[in-house]
């Protein structure tokens, strides 16, 4: 059998594990962008201890602020939205991605929390160090989904007892309630689990399979978007279970087609996977109210340039394809990359990045709200340059990258930051 361990609310449980003074009221946690990061004077940051393309790597923390100095600017005008909304605070209608300012209008009680990125992350890795202990194949999904498979492990006649003790655990050790799913397949055990919330398990037996999805919406189903649920719709299949029949029309869409019908059906035979796949590329971005100065825009694609350096000689990575976007206030893009054979440095990121945003700067008088450096094209070695007069310049930048980076590594990220900065 699999499990799918989804944890309840998990933001907003976070937060009530040390004060009870949140439980059973309506709560929620709220975020907006991250700009901290653009400041001159020092911020408190972490790294995350768990892996995947569901989580940041550089994480802030905003426990310590108030509604006010986190939601409010200021002008008085509330910002931010609504990340994840406690059960009490959903009876009131609190959505995720709702703006705050619409949450309080709903639920005028609702107490709204900045969010403490690395007490999320640390309980997240917590809890797969639990898992580990107790399931003999883990594979963590986000930041609070994981699949377990017990195959072979634990008898599927006491998969239940094993599922609702385990439960147990995770609340008695980490404070944390949390729903449990149980299939022969991974989907299906994830479809079940939002039966089993809150805090509850849910098993479907094979033969159970065809009943359970018979009035299913096609959107309770993992992996179906807007686009294909309205694909589907055109076609007349609205729930899970008139997708039975129409096997041919999903084979007949390929690949992703074959296996979404599989899926839904409880045929497949996907294992959980337990290996980390390699990172293919790193990239960090912000969006911020409209600005004008050039300069300003410079200084903060600056600042992105010594984050990324960080984490690409965290990760022990050599990138040589640099990727720049910009957007502009009324919806127009500009991007571009770069491919280079230099020896990767922390100087010749921040210089690639500036020219290229000069070069890609097609309305220099319209106000840019989004930035975006992604690196990509890893070698596994350090590329060596063929043109020797750069190649005396490089190993000195080289060296002084590796020394910045040590210091970072062992005082913070913002131990160290460049004159253009400030």
């Amino acid at each position: 059998m699999i499990l799918h361990l989804d944890l309840d609310c998990f933001f907003a449980a976070a937060h009530r594990i040390d004060n009870s003074q949140l439980d059973n009221i309506p709560i929620a946690v709220g975020g907006r962008s991250n700009l901290s990061i653009f400041d001159t004077k020092k911020q408190k940051r972490e790294l995350s201890k768990i892996e995947g393309a569901f989580t940041s790597s550089i994480l802030s923390c905003n426990d310590d602020k108030s509604f006010e100095e986190y939601f409010v600017d200021p002008d008085g005008k509330v910002r931010g939205i609504i990340t994840t909304s406690s059960y009490e605070a959903r009876a009131f209608g609190v959505k995720t991605a709702m703006p705050v300012a619409e949450a309080l209008r709903w639920c005028p009680t609702l107490t709204v929390l900045p969010p403490n990125y690395p007490l999320y992350h640390e309980l997240s890795h917590k809890l797969k160090q639990l898992l580990e202990k107790q399931i003999p194949s883990i594979e963590q999904f986000s930041i609070d989904e994981f699949f377990g498979d017990v195959s072979g492990w634990i008898k599927d006649e006491d998969v239940v007892e094993f599922a609702v003790n385990l439960k147990q655990q995770i609340l008695d050790e980490l404070g944390l309630p949390i729903s449990i799913g149980i299939a022969k397949t991974k989907w299906i055990a994830k479809l079940a689990t939002n039966d089993a919330k809150p805090n509850g398990v849910k098993l479907i037996q094979p033969n159970e399979v065809d009943d359970y999805i018979h009035n299913k919406p096609v959107s309770e189903f993992c992996g179906i978007g807007k686009g294909y649920q309205e694909k589907l719709t055109n076609r007349g299949i609205r729930t899970l279970g008139q997708v039975k029949d129409k096997k041919e029309l999903f084979y007949s869409w390929g690949k992703f087609g074959s296996q979404l019908y599989r899926r839904i059906t409880g045929t497949d035979t996907e294992q959980i996977s337990i290996t980390k796949d390699a990172h293919k590329s790193i990239g960090l971005g912000r969006t911020f109210d409209p600005e004008f100065n050039r300069d300003e825009i410079k200084r903060r694609i600056t600042i992105l340039c010594r984050h990324l350096s960080f984490l690409a000689h965290k990760g022990k990575h050599n990138p040589m394809t640099f990727s720049l976007k910009i957007k502009y206030q009324y919806g127009d893009k500009a991007k571009d990359y770069v491919n280079n054979n230099r020896t990767f440095t922390e100087q010749h990121l921040k210089q690639g990045m500036a020219e290229m945003f000069d070069k890609i700067d097609n309305h220099p008088s319209h106000a840019v709200v989004q930035v975006n450096i992604t690196l990509s094209n890893f070698q596994e070695n350090k590329a060596v340059t063929m043109d020797l007069f750069t190649l005396e310049d490089d190993s000195k930048q080289s060296q002084l990258t590796d020394s910045m980076q040590k210091l970072r590594d062992k005082f913070g990220i913002d131990i160290i930051k460049s004159g253009g900065e400030l």
